[in-house]
């Protein structure tokens, strides 16, 4: 046997060794011998199978699915772009210039096209008002818009083609947390160790990234060995702490996560490689963000036209963490039947997978506010509704507010409820004459299990665009060609828009 042979040799019998170590004992006995020995790289086998699809494969709810991830994140940046963290970010890229290739949205500013992706996904991720994942609350949409419009509008990419690529990457993205979170024990799921984050303490942005990566490499129309490679400069580049949620940190990730794919798609165009096993090997990114227990099989399963854009995408219709919008549906369902005023108010009791974060003290800002359960319940009490509103500090700071929060606990008998999501919960609003009103909600509105409406996602849109600064008649024609996206010849023509002289 000669070198190359050993070599090869060598190097099937380590990728087998560790696909076994990565599996938990279910499912190395679910796996066959076959799946256990494949001679690929994990990357690849996953770049062959999202570069396959095209326009016409895909389903017409997962394109439009898409569609509304490109309205509800433009609608989401024009809520944040006037945040203190995007300002920074925005200012910094705009000192260190470049080639015009892309432009910067609600601003006249064009830059490199890294730089703009990186911009515009912080735009909408600061204002917590953009897409979630009804599985681990990633804003894989808003790296997807970002890293679309502004690679696209490089390329002279097509309406259709950026769709395609928005779907593709999302499954990326969704099947990375899949393959991490999945295998984890149910109790591991349902904790605050996973609660917003990948699990084991990193936060989301981890994996939104790889939907990034898939969505630059095919409007590039890079090969599949070349997308493999992109994989690998993503997941050796990606990070983020979970506990930034509660502050900038938050959105700074957001924008690394889509320049670390801008840049991994472009630098694989050029050639550049790394590790071939980045993913599945010991040290390597699944092993790493997992804790050593990914489930790898679930990475290059055949999609057979079931696209995780149609069952998983959740539109925020309010602001804020996403976990907490079942709650806040289930108290206002539970206030609103109640009819009772503010004061007549004596406990506000939740269940559910998040009803851990109950306890808490009244929110000093916006940031800590789109994260705290106990205002979330208490704003839906006193007001019998939550809306966009709410993340304002007149409303954050009433005095009924702070009075509602000390009320809120975790319910010491809690309902027998079947949770079929993590974020479900169930409010219990109990009077001072001792009358209880309950209502539960396991995926919230807005969420593909409940069916996503254009009339939520356009009633949205026209509530933060005119954050956007842009005037009222071109908001109108942002939202048509949305709508009308892929019939769009080229992605500039929405792109276009999006510029303030």
């Amino acid at each position: 046997m000669d070198e190359e042979d050993t070599e090869l040799t060598r190097r099937r019998l380590t990728q087998s060794l560790i696909a076994a170590s990565l599996a938990s004992p279910a499912a190395f006995a679910q796996r066959s011998e076959v799946e256990l020995n494949k001679s690929h790289p994990i990357a690849l086998e996953l770049a062959r199978i999202l570069n396959k699809p095209v326009f016409g494969d895909l389903p017409p709810l997962a394109i439009q699915h898409a569609k509304m991830i490109v309205a509800s994140t433009l609608a989401s940046a024009a809520a944040g772009r006037a945040i203190g963290s995007v300002r920074i970010i925005r200012e910094l890229a705009e000192e260190q210039g470049g080639k015009p290739e892309a432009a910067i949205w609600y601003n006249s500013a064009r830059l490199p096209v890294a730089l703009t992706a990186r911009v515009n996904a912080m735009q909408s991720d600061a204002s917590a008002s953009d897409d979630s994942d009804l599985r681990n609350v990633a804003h894989t949409g808003t790296c997807l818009t970002a890293v679309g419009l502004a690679i696209g509008e490089r390329v002279g990419t097509s309406g259709q083609d950026l769709l395609t690529a928005m779907v593709a990457g999302y499954e990326a993205a969704g099947r990375m947390g899949e393959a991490i979170i999945a295998s984890a024990d149910p109790s591991d799921r349902f904790s605050g160790a996973v609660r917003g984050s990948v699990g084991r303490g990193f936060h989301a942005s981890s994996i939104v990234a790889f939907g990034g990566t898939i969505a630059a490499a095919k409007l590039l129309r890079l090969t599949d060995e070349q997308i493999a490679q992109a994989l690998g400069i993503t997941a050796t580049t990606v990070g983020g702490l979970s506990i930034s949620t509660n502050s900038w940190a938050r959105e700074y990730h957001a924008g690394n996560a889509a320049l670390c794919a801008v840049n991994a798609a472009m630098a694989a165009g050029r050639g550049f490689t790394v590790n071939p096993d980045m993913l599945e090997a010991r040290g390597g990114y699944l092993t790493v963000f997992s804790g050593g227990r990914a489930d790898v099989s679930s990475l290059v399963r055949a999609t057979n036209n079931d696209w995780q854009i149609n069952r998983y995408l959740a539109i925020k219709l309010v602001p804020g963490a996403h976990a907490l919008h079942p709650a806040v549906e289930a108290a206002v369902n539970a206030a609103r039947e109640s009819g009772a005023a503010p004061e007549d108010v004596a406990k506000i009791l939740v269940a559910g997978p998040q009803s851990g974060l109950a306890a808490g003290k009244a929110p000093k800002d916006m940031i800590e506010a789109i994260h705290s359960l106990s205002y979330y319940l208490a704003s839906a009490v006193a007001d019998k509704n939550f809306t966009w509103a709410h993340a304002e500090p007149k409303l954050i700071e009433r005095p009924i507010i702070a009075r509602l929060i000390a009320l809120v606990e975790q319910d010491p008998a809690p309902p027998a409820v079947h949770y079929n999501w993590p974020w479900g919960a169930t409010v219990t609003i109990v009077t001072k004459s001792g009358a209880r009103y309950t209502s539960t909600v396991d995926a919230p509105r807005g969420s593909a299990p409940r069916g996503i409406e254009w009339a939520d996602v356009d009633t949205k849109y026209r509530a933060l665009m005119p954050g956007s600064g842009l005037p009222p008649q071109r908001i109108d024609e942002v939202l048509k060609l949305v709508h009308d996206l892929d019939g769009a010849k080229k992605v500039s023509q929405l792109t276009e828009l999006l510029v303030r002289a």
